[in-house]
């Protein structure tokens, strides 16, 4: 099963292929990108890698997994080794 992307409606009409980056993202829309985003970013791909692929910023991205109660992974990844 592979999630899609959910459409922006709205998006500036010269360019379809570009969303509108400062449109607000109210009730339905919102769910479904929230919904996706928090999928995408559970399957393991960063905030930045989900913001680039939807056309938003790093931090709209996270504001949505915050409001949708993810658990955050920390910065920099696992650590090599056993340690000390």
């Amino acid at each position: 099963m592979t999630s899609e992307v959910p459409t922006q409606r709205g998006a500036d009409r010269s360019d379809p292929s570009r969303p509108d980056r400062n449109r607000q993202v109210r009730g339905e829309e919102r769910r479904d990108l929230t919904e996706y985003v928090t999928a995408e970013y559970d399957r393991g791909r960063s905030i930045r890698d989900i913001a680039a692929s939807i056309g938003r910023s790093y931090g709209f991205v996270h504001r949505l997994l915050a409001e949708a109660g993810v658990d955050f992974r920390t910065r920099g990844g696992a650590r090599k080794g056993s340690g000390k």
